[in-house]
């Protein structure tokens, strides 16, 4: 008798534990139209992004070097250098892989010897 108590104990707490995860879940589905319901609607024809009155924007393509530090005895900190990054590169030549080479580290070719 005792086992069939404990067994039908069992179902009733595998039951009870379903409808709480089904009530969880239509909570969040719930909290999830309302948030949708907040959110600014789409955007119109005459609102959407236009192309500028010049055409598109192309992509440049140009060779860079970088800006050189300047050598001092001193400790340079961040607010006492001068711009930073990269300028035009003089030569505009694209580098060119040596003959017989792969071009990459391990890339299996025979290297450049």
């Amino acid at each position: 008798m005792e086992m069939a108590a404990g067994r039908g104990a069992l179902g009733i707490g595998l039951v009870v534990a379903g409808v709480v995860v089904v009530v969880l879940l239509l909570g969040a589905f719930v909290l999830g139209i309302r948030g949708k319901r907040r959110e600014l609607p789409t955007p119109r024809p005459d609102e959407q992004p236009r192309l500028p009155d010049g055409g598109p924007v192309r992509e440049t393509s140009e060779r860079r070097e970088p800006e050189e530090m300047p050598r001092s005895q001193d400790r340079l900190t961040p607010h006492e250098l001068k711009r930073h990054g990269s300028r035009t590169s003089a030569s505009q030549e694209r580098p060119r892989w040596s003959e017989g080479s792969s071009g990459s580290f391990g890339g299996g070719g025979p290297g450049g010897h």
